[in-house]
């Protein structure tokens, strides 16, 4: 995860297996970024992502669901794996996300993903 000078937090999956509590901490890191800059914006490269498990869309789900209890409203532009079971995994994570805290455009060029945020406030 890097931070973005233009007020974002940039998450870049890559490929391979993950631990779940690797993305537990990636992620909790992450949100805690995002409140520590009063930031409300991620960029999710998952072009290279393998599928989420079911284990890690529970627990992804969970966490937008605890964000949106605290009362924050996260913008995220997603850059789609190039895997299409990826891509159905990340769709379906994305869809109960967005009923929690996330709200969320796919893109498949990055610089149109950057411009979106960026016209966010």
């Amino acid at each position: 995860m890097l931070e973005h000078p233009d007020g974002y937090a940039l998450v870049q999956y890559h490929a391979g297996k993950r631990k779940l509590h690797h993305l537990q901490a990636f992620l909790t890191h992450t949100g805690q970024l995002l409140r520590r800059n009063s930031w409300n914006k991620i960029l999710g490269d998952q072009r290279q992502m393998e599928a989420f498990t079911e284990e890690e869309t529970t627990w992804i789900v969970n966490y937008w669901l605890q964000a949106a209890q605290r009362g924050e409203n996260i913008y995220g532009a997603v850059l789609l794996p190039t895997d299409a079971y990826a891509q159905l995994s990340a769709s379906q994570v994305m869809e109960e996300a967005q009923a929690a805290a996330l709200t969320y455009r796919v893109f498949d060029d990055e610089e149109a993903a950057q411009q979106w945020l960026k016209q966010l406030t």
